[in-house]
């Protein structure tokens, strides 16, 4: 495996965006429920394969973050599975902390992120 890019088998499978990203969905291998959302580039991707920690890309910031770095809410990585169509990926996770940089659990579970909801 090189420096720079994930084993060229996995590499070849992920359909890579323009920007050379892919979108990684993050859930708890416990319960399976979605922790949060984020972007990997190949190096990401590369790290979170070969170290086992959650590691992104960010956007804004254009560089590379290990959940957990300065939060020490980590991420061990159970498993990562690819999509269909190659273009997302399903991480699968022992999370240590809040997931969600605003402190909740997941990115995902307070009411005032609801738009629809069954019955409403």
């Amino acid at each position: 495996m090189s420096d720079t890019h994930p084993d060229a088998a996995v590499d070849g499978r992920v359909a890579w965006n323009a920007d050379g990203l892919v979108c990684a969905v993050v859930v708890d291998h416990a319960t399976s429920d979605v922790l949060m959302v984020a972007w990997m580039d190949r190096e990401a991707l590369r790290l979170t394969l070969t170290t086992r920690r959650g590691t992104y890309f960010s956007r804004s910031r254009q560089r590379l973050w290990v959940k957990g770095e300065t939060s020490g809410h980590t991420q061990h990585v159970r498993e990562v599975r690819l999509d269909c169509d190659g273009d997302t990926l399903l991480v699968r996770v022992d999370q240590t902390g809040p997931a969600c940089h605003t402190g909740t659990r997941s990115c995902f579970d307070t009411d005032e992120r609801v738009l629809l909801a069954e019955g409403a």
